[in-house]
């Protein structure tokens, strides 16, 4: 009684696990609904928060670039004001009424326009800068877009590994119930054991088990999915894709001079470079004389020889200011520009080496994989041929129970490991296309 009842919760969960709504369409068109590896990365691109934060800082890396060619630009500002004054300065002359020099009431409003004239380059090099951020900006935005394609790879193609797999733990239990049932009609007619009864009862548990674990694993991975593409947990989630594959020799000339044109890291480390050496320049130049000249025109009064006219006025006058003596804030500016400088270009030398150990690593996965997927597809070839011969020596009286699940368990451990194979070829050109740079999403 106990057994049966493990069997119908065995059961019970594998048809859960069943009609569950992400499921393989292998092949064929894709009909509404259903998500092909494009359209999964389609989602990804347009819903994930990271991207649009990533979006957002470029929006601000660009506005950056704005304020920084400000300085360019003369700073108009207007102004006005109002100052009572008492008492005034005043004299009066042999007894005669006081003569005021300034009014009681001060009146002022002006423009005013200053400009930078001369700074030995220094707002060039802050524009310079500001683009090489927006640039930085640009290719972290690449770089987000390309893991999380690469998240959203591994993801489709480890849900269909699942599928597959649980159709082929499924398959061995129906062809372990077709022994039983065998073995049941043998058993009855005295020609079989309880032992073989047994024996093939424990590896049909052992699939159902399995199974349920593959079902517990694609519901993981469809969670994942779920939140990375922004699908909602009340939408189907249905894949269409395929793991049929032909294994193509990697060419391996030129790929580790492509990683390095292509790699975004490769570049980020470049502007990180750049910025670094703009930052030194300006520090250097931060002890150089400015020049700045200024222009207003007014409004005010006070004016003799009627103090309380308002009259136009206009100012205009050139500044120059020599840096003499900062207490050290300079030098220390420039010594730490210099040493940034020096570990950006450290960290673009170790970026390099990574990138060229990177496709190395990728190109030895691409070729392993690829021999591996030969290996395992005459492996299957082999294991179905054997399975055949023991079903039908089986049926006829002529195998025992043992070598047929013998040979149906290695059928089974055939294919997964085909399928196990097919997966990590498909990752592998997938690792290869990340590591050398080619835009695959």
């Amino acid at each position: 009684m106990k057994r049966i009842l493990i069997s119908v919760a065995a059961w019970t969960g594998v048809a859960m696990m069943l009609s569950m709504p992400c499921r393989s369409a292998l092949g064929g068109e894709s009909p509404e609904g259903v998500l092909t590896l494009e359209k999964t990365i389609g989602l990804v691109r347009e819903n994930h928060p990271a991207l649009k934060a990533a979006a957002e800082e470029i929006t601000a890396a660009d506005a950056r670039v704005t304020k920084s060619r400000s300085t360019w630009f003369p700073q108009i500002t207007a102004s006005a004001g109002y100052t009572y004054i008492d008492p005034v300065s005043e004299m009066s002359f042999g007894g005669s009424a006081p003569i005021k020099f300034m009014p009681n009431n001060n009146y002022d409003a002006k423009v005013t326009a200053r400009a930078t004239i001369f700074d030995f380059g220094k707002r060039g090099n802050g524009v310079e800068l500001a683009l090489s951020g927006k640039r930085s900006a640009e290719h972290a935005l690449e770089i987000s877009r390309r893991e999380l394609t690469w998240q959203s790879v591994q993801l489709f193609y480890g849900n269909l590994l699942l599928h597959e797999s649980i159709r082929v733990e499924q398959k061995e239990i129906g062809a372990l119930n077709k022994a039983l049932d065998f073995s049941t009609k043998r058993y009855q007619a005295g020609s079989a054991t309880r032992f073989d009864l047994l024996s093939t009862e424990v590896r049909i548990a052992a699939a159902r088990s399995r199974a349920l674990d593959l079902a517990h694993a694609l519901r993981r991975n469809e969670l994942a999915l779920r939140r990375l593409t922004g699908i909602a947990d009340n939408e189907p989630l249905t894949l269409n894709g395929s793991f049929s594959v032909t294994p193509s020799a990697a060419r391996e000339t030129g790929m580790v001079a492509q990683a390095l044109q292509q790699r975004l890291e490769v570049k980020l480390s470049i502007e990180n470079e750049k910025s670094a050496s703009q930052k030194r320049s300006i520090a250097i130049k931060e002890g150089m004389p400015v020049i700045t000249g200024s222009a207003s025109y007014g409004r005010t009064n006070g004016y003799q020889p009627d103090i309380e006219a308002i009259r136009n006025n206009i100012a205009a006058g050139l500044h120059l200011e020599i840096p003499i003596f900062t207490g050290f804030r300079n030098s220390a500016e420039r010594q730490e520009a210099t040493a940034l400088m020096h570990a950006a270009t450290l960290r673009r030398l170790d970026t390099e080496q990574q990138v060229k150990n990177e496709v190395e690593e990728m190109l030895d996965g691409v070729q392993t994989s690829s021999k591996k997927l030969l290996t395992t597809d005459a492996q299957v070839n082999q294991a179905k041929l054997a399975a055949e011969h023991a079903r039908a020596r089986f049926e006829n009286g002529m195998a025992t129970t043992l070598d047929l699940l013998d040979t149906e368990a290695s059928l089974s451990q055939a294919e997964l490991a085909r399928l196990q194979a097919t997966y990590e070829y498909v990752m592998s050109s997938y690792a290869l296309k990340r590591a050398t740079g080619e835009v695959f999403w």
